[in-house]
C-alpha cells in the first residue's frame, strides 16, 4: 500500500503534557505505530498507510479529548487510548497490559493470563498458589487500572492479623503500629506502581484504604475493589464476614497459599473451605498457581517445589 503523510493540528493543547516528559508519551504512540510520528510546532505530522493513519488520528483525538477535560495524560492514559481505538477484535490474542505510572505490567505465565482476564469479567475472583507467583502484586495493578478507568471509586486492601511464630502482644507501640508490619507488602505493592506522593495522596483521601481484616466488619463496600490477601489466615466466620460486605458495583479479589496457614490447628482455614462451598456460584471464579508461574528469583521456584516433594513423601 501507498505511503501517506497527514499533518494534525494541536492548537489549544498543552504540547508537553501531550508529548510527556522526554516525549514518553509520543515514544509509547510510536511503539504502536508502523509508520512514522514527528511533533513540529503546533501540529503533529504523520507518515504511514492509509489505515494507521486512521488509526493514529483517532487515538490523537482521544488524548486531546481527555487533556482538555481533565489536564494531564500519564502513560497508562496512552495504552488506553490505543486499546480503544484498535480494539480487541478475532485473530491472534492481543497481550494483557497494565500501565502504571511507574512501570508497564504484563503477565508472565499463561495462568497469570487467567486470573487477569478473570479479574475482569467476574465479580469474586479467587487466587490460590504459592509465594511468588504474583497474585497480590497483579490483583493491585488491577485494582489501580479499575480505579483509573473510573469502574471503581476506591480501593480497599486488607489483610487478617495473625502471627506468624510471632506474637502481637510482644510488639511495641499500640494495635495500630502493632499491625502495620503485616500490611507492609501491600504498601510494597502500591509503592511499586505509584510515586510516593501519589500514593500518599490516595490513602490521605482514603480512596486507597489498607486496613486489616477485623476493620470490614459492619461496613458495605459500595462502588470498590477490594483485596483480602493472605487469605488463608482467615477463620470461616472471618472469611464469611468479609465476602458478605461487598456492595454494588464492586469487585472482590481473595489471594492466599493454602501450604502457608498460619492458624492455630484447631481453626479451620476459610480459603480452604470456601473451594467446597462456592465453587458452584455463577461469578466466582477459582485460579491455581503453581511453582512453573513463580517470577521471584530462580531459587524461590526450586524451594516451593522441594517443599511439595518433602509434603508429598510425609503423605505417602
Amino acid at each position: 500500500m501507498a505511503v501517506e503523510k497527514k499533518s494534525l493540528s494541536l492548537k489549544g493543547v498543552d504540547l508537553l503534557k501531550l508529548a510527556g516528559i522526554q516525549d514518553s508519551n509520543l515514544n509509547i504512540l510510536r511503539e504502536h505505530f508502523p509508520g512514522k510520528l514527528v511533533l513540529r510546532g503546533d501540529e503533529i505530522h504523520i507518515t504511514g498507510e492509509r489505515e494507521d493513519i486512521i488509526l493514529m488520528e483517532k487515538i490523537i483525538a482521544l488524548l486531546k479529548e481527555k487533556l482538555k477535560r481533565e489536564g494531564y495524560l500519564y502513560e497508562e492514559d496512552i495504552i488506553d487510548a490505543i486499546h480503544q481505538v484498535k480494539g480487541t477484535g478475532g485473530g491472534e490474542k492481543e497481550e494483557f497490559v497494565i500501565v502504571t505510572p511507574k512501570k508497564k505490567i504484563v503477565p508472565k505465565s499463561e495462568n497469570q493470563r487467567m486470573y487477569l482476564e478473570a479479574i475482569e469479567k467476574n465479580d469474586i475472583v479467587v487466587a490460590i498458589g504459592p509465594a511468588g507467583t504474583g497474585k497480590t502484586f497483579l490483583a493491585v495493578a488491577m485494582a489501580l487500572k479499575f480505579l483509573r478507568e473510573r469502574r471503581v471509586e476506591r480501593i480497599i486492601l486488607t489483610r487478617p492479623a495473625v502471627e506468624a511464630g510471632e506474637s502481637l502482644g510482644f510488639l511495641p507501640g499500640d494495635f495500630q503500629e502493632k499491625i502495620n508490619p503485616y500490611l507492609t507488602p501491600l504498601y510494597d505493592a502500591l509503592y511499586a506502581m505509584m510515586p510516593p506522593d501519589r500514593v500518599r495522596r490516595l490513602l490521605d483521601t482514603r480512596v486507597i484504604e489498607i486496613a486489616p481484616l477485623a476493620y470490614m466488619r459492619g461496613r458495605t463496600l459500595s462502588d470498590a475493589f477490594v483485596i483480602l490477601d493472605e487469605a488463608q489466615n482467615t477463620k470461616s466466620v472471618q472469611m464469611k464476614m468479609f465476602l458478605t460486605r461487598l456492595g454494588p458495583r464492586s469487585k472482590a479479589v481473595l489471594t492466599g497459599d493454602i501450604t502457608q496457614i498460619d492458624l492455630a490447628h484447631q481453626d479451620k482455614s476459610g480459603l480452604v473451605e470456601i473451594q467446597d462451598v462456592l465453587k458452584d456460584i455463577k461469578g466466582i471464579t477459582f485460579i491455581y498457581f503453581g511453582p512453573e508461574d513463580v517470577i521471584r528469583h530462580s531459587l524461590v521456584k526450586q524451594i516451593v517445589e522441594a517443599y511439595e516433594r518433602h509434603s508429598q513423601k510425609s503423605q505417602e
